[in-house]
């Protein structure tokens, strides 16, 4: 089961984790494990090529890990990431909605 924890601040996202891999299918077939990884890294990508943010990121594909935090950033970062990772908060809880027995999801308000 993939885990995935969004954490907020003042109403926005300031991190988001995926730990686990789905267990859908085996490697290389699991279609839950694709669509997840798609969202949340086209997400990661948009934070550090479109808003133009250096957060902090890791992954380990071996323990299916991603991990990106956010840090201090301008009015303008914030409204671009708020925008990239509203939609794919949008995108998770709808790949949920479908997987829950391979999703897990927690979104964390008010974690600072």
């Amino acid at each position: 089961m993939t885990h995935v924890v969004v954490k907020r601040a003042k109403g926005h996202i300031v991190s988001v984790e995926c730990h686990g891999h789905s267990g859908y299918a085996p490697e290389g077939e699991d279609i839950v494990c694709a669509a997840l990884s798609s969202v949340v890294q086209t997400a990661v990508l948009g934070v550090f090529r479109v808003a133009g943010v250096n957060a902090d990121y890791r992954t380990d594909e071996e323990k299916g890990e991603l991990v990106l935090t956010l840090g201090k950033m301008s009015e303008r970062e914030r409204r671009d990431c708020d925008v990239i990772l509203e939609t794919m908060l949008l995108g998770v809880e709808d790949l949920y909605e479908g997987f829950s027995a391979f999703i897990k999801m927690e979104v964390k308000d008010d974690v600072y």
